[in-house]
Parts: structure tokens; sequence; C-alpha cells
């Protein structure tokens, strides 16, 4: 992913001129004005993002709930062995063990194969959508006039300090969300509240 890791200082150079020509004073230098934004986390914010991981998440959804189906029959299955070991003999331990040990590794396989494969389509998500929202970083900061944007990423922190009014994750999520056009997810709804069970009558006597 294209990423705004430093700003490239453009120096203005020229031929030298003759000891006894004058020379200009230099003009002042234009202050920096520095930005921090976490730009992976801006990515995944946008509504876009959010509604692009949310496709991810469903439709793997599937595949995650059978891994928790062959969880659960494991967890089972050891339950049994261990409740029954001193009733079995040693050649029924022994297979029972070593059911459950296969069924082991074949969850972790297929836990493995989730991973890579919800990784990689995440990891397309980031790299497509990262490209749209650097663009649109870039307009931004051309307009507010920043001369330097850090990248405040946890996998690769780079600011130490920043006041939050230098963070423009948020103004930059506003700003793409507005050019995209697409609305935000809709909220997950909360579950319904059970209904108060109701008074018990007091005994007879």
């Amino acid at each position: 992913m294209k990423r705004m890791l430093a700003t490239v200082l453009t120096l203005a150079t020229g031929f030298a001129l003759p000891v006894t020509a004058q020379t200009p004073a230099a003009a002042p230098a234009a202050p920096s004005k520095i930005a921090v934004i976490a730009f992976q986390m801006v990515v995944a914010q946008t509504n876009e993002g959010r509604r692009d991981f949310a496709d991810i998440q469903k439709k793997f959804e599937p595949r995650t709930q059978e891994l928790r189906t062959q969880n659960d029959e494991i967890e089972k299955l050891q339950k049994e062995l261990q409740a029954q070991s001193a009733t079995l003999t040693d050649a029924d331990r022994a297979s029972r063990a070593k059911t459950i040990d296969e069924k082991k590794k074949k969850l972790q396989r297929a836990a493995e194969d989730l991973r890579n494969d919800g990784n990689q389509e995440m990891q397309q998500v980031l790299e497509g959508l990262g490209k749209k929202v650097y663009d649109v970083l870039i307009d931004y900061c051309k307009q507010q006039g920043y001369t330097v944007v850090l990248d405040a990423s946890q996998q690769q922190p780079t600011v130490l300090y920043a006041v939050d009014s230098a963070n423009i994750g948020q103004a930059v999520i506003d700003a793409y969300n507005a050019k995209s056009g697409v609305p935000a997810p809709p909220a997950p709804t909360a579950p319904a509240a059970k209904p108060a069970a109701a008074p018990k009558a007091p005994a007879a006597h």
C-alpha cells in the first residue's frame, strides 16, 4: 500500500554567482504544519471499509461456525474420555486419545486455512481502498496546508507524541465518505430485553 511516511523537501538550486555580485537575501522558510494519522485504521473505519469488512466476516461465518462445532465435539470427547478413563481398557483409551488428537490436528489446519484466506481478502481490501483514501488524504493535506504527515499506525509507530488537534484521521474519514457516497453501515441491533417475570402469588395458608 502506498504510504505517506515522509514529505519530500524541494530545495531551489542555481549556479554560483561571481563573488562581486550581490546575492539576494534568502526568503524565510515557511513554518511546518505537521499532521498525524493512523492510516490503516482510517482506511478500515471509512464507510466503505466497514461495509467491505462486514461482508468478509459474513462470507466466512459458515466456516467459522463449522470450527466452533468441531471444537465443541473435541471438548465433548475429552470430557467423556476423562470420565470413563477408569473403566476403559488401555487399548480403548489409546484409540480414543488418537481420535481426539487427529480431530485436533484437523481443526488446527482448518483454522489456519480460514485465517490465511480471511487475511488475504482483508489485505486486498486494504490495498485497493487504501489507494483511494490516500488520494483523498493528499488533497486534504494540500487544502489545509500541511507540510508533513506522520503515519501513527500501531504496527509501525513513528510518533512519540502529538496533540489531539494534530490527528487528521477523522477529517480524512469524513472527506472520503463524502467523496465515495457509501452510506454508513447500519448499527448492530441490541437484543430485545426479556419481559420481567410476573410476581408469584402468595402461598395460601
